[in-house]
């Protein structure tokens, strides 16, 4: 088999389809976002890229902050709506039937069905063409209290976490390892002979 070369473009995929929220609890917004991310590890930090074109993107310029909302299968219907629809003439969580609740670190609420929620402060918005790079510092991580063990440990695979993928959405699949399983040192094989 060979392999085709393509034009350059934004190819890489899965990425989360997440949810973001901005704006105020009395004037909230929500929409859905693909390109986002980590940044860093210490200071832990994040970013959201957006076209200026889209409502959200004054939002969060004038406010400087923005919460990133993990997605499941359960709410794919909800994040393809949030993707498509304008804040600027449709109450998108109403429609959804959302309920937000006020961020411990930031301003702007969250989606309380989010399983996960990073509470950002914009730190530097960086133009890049089509989109402009929200660069924040991530100040308050929540988890919804079902994924956590009671050692204490997210479980986030427990979610049914949803993908995009070149315009499609999917479910995420099964374990397949964990960090570092390549090199961690296995179990010696009993040698003992039984008598």
């Amino acid at each position: 088999m060979g392999r085709v070369n393509l034009n350059a473009g934004a190819l890489l995929s899965p990425l989360p389809a997440v949810l973001i929220s901005c704006g105020t609890s009395k004037k909230p917004n929500v929409f859905t976002a693909a390109w986002t991310g980590i940044l860093n590890t210490h200071p832990p930090m994040a970013y959201v890229s957006v076209r200026p074109t889209r409502h959200s993107y004054g939002i969060i310029s004038e406010t400087g902050e923005f919460t990133i909302n993990l997605t499941t299968s359960k709410m794919t219907f909800a994040a393809d709506f949030c993707g498509v629809k304008s804040g600027r003439d449709t109450d998108k969580i109403k429609k959804c039937g959302f309920h937000l609740e006020n961020g411990s670190s930031v301003c702007c609420p969250f989606i309380t069905e989010s399983p996960l929620v990073l509470e950002c402060r914009v730190k530097e918005i960086k133009p890049l063409g089509t989109h402009d790079m929200f660069i924040a510092d991530i100040k308050g991580v929540s988890a919804d209290e079902r994924y956590i063990d009671s050692k204490g440990k997210l479980n986030l695979q427990q979610a049914g976490l949803m993908a995009y993928s070149h315009g499609e959405y999917f479910a995420l699949g099964r374990k397949l390892g964990s960090f570092g399983f390549s090199v961690a040192k296995k179990n010696k094989p009993n040698n003992k002979v039984k008598k």
